[in-house]
């Protein structure tokens, strides 16, 4: 029984064996797409989420000593979507309140949607990956009926079933991981998007209030 018994095969080995190269591949594309979205939002997000300290403070100093290029200079040098909404805000100074309030909404607008750049690909990412893993079950197990037919019962008959077998196995936990990354990677990057957005929202509630001060 020894002698018989198959050795323990590596992960590559395995794959190797299944022949499911073809639905792999798509796979192993759309895990290295998703992991190259995940790490460049979640380092464009922590970008977005550090602020110069005392940033409001100082925005506040210059706009009550009516230095308000200074206060530009300063957003200029600030590379922060908060930075361009009081940019816009500065250089709408002398206006109606509400044109300034509305130029800081249209300027925080457009920065979420940079911020959620590319975001929505790893919903799809972790819908389509279990789909394709499960369209490989289903290719397996035609596999397994299509060899049964060719050739019938026989003793050797679970040897040429198993590699439709194992494609069919191979091809689902393929998809899963990689739809479970692409899950995972998405709402961790919603719930950082949330966090930055709150943050622009309470800053550009702020900088208005600064406006609103008597005397300015």
């Amino acid at each position: 029984l020894a002698n018989n018994a198959a050795p323990d095969m590596s992960i590559m080995e395995i794959i190797v064996e299944s022949n499911s190269w073809y639905i792999l591949i798509p796979l192993l594309l759309m895990s290295i797409y998703a992991i190259f979205i995940f790490v460049e939002r979640f380092m464009a997000l922590r970008k977005a989420g550090n602020e110069e300290d005392q940033f409001m403070s100082r925005i506040k100093d210059y706009v009550q000593e009516g230095k308000l290029d200074s206060a530009k200079n300063l957003c200029a040098s600030t590379d922060s979507p908060i930075a361009r909404m009081v940019d816009k805000g500065v250089s709408r100074i002398g206006k109606p309140m509400q044109d300034i309030k509305a130029s800081v909404e249209n300027v925080g607008k457009l920065e979420i949607s940079r911020l959620e750049n590319n975001v929505s690909a790893l919903a799809t990412i972790s819908g389509i990956a279990p789909m394709i893993g499960f369209l490989g079950t289903v290719l397996g197990m035609i596999k397994v009926f299509y060899d049964l037919k060719n050739t019938g019962i026989k003793a050797d008959f679970l040897e040429t079933l198993s590699g439709g077998i194992m494609m069919a196995m191979v091809t689902t936990v393929a998809g899963l991981i990689v739809g479970i990354l692409a899950y995972f990677f998405y709402n961790f990057l919603v719930s950082r998007v949330s966090k930055v957005v709150q943050n622009m929202e309470a800053h550009s509630i702020e900088f208005i209030d600064i406006l609103e001060e008597p005397g300015n």
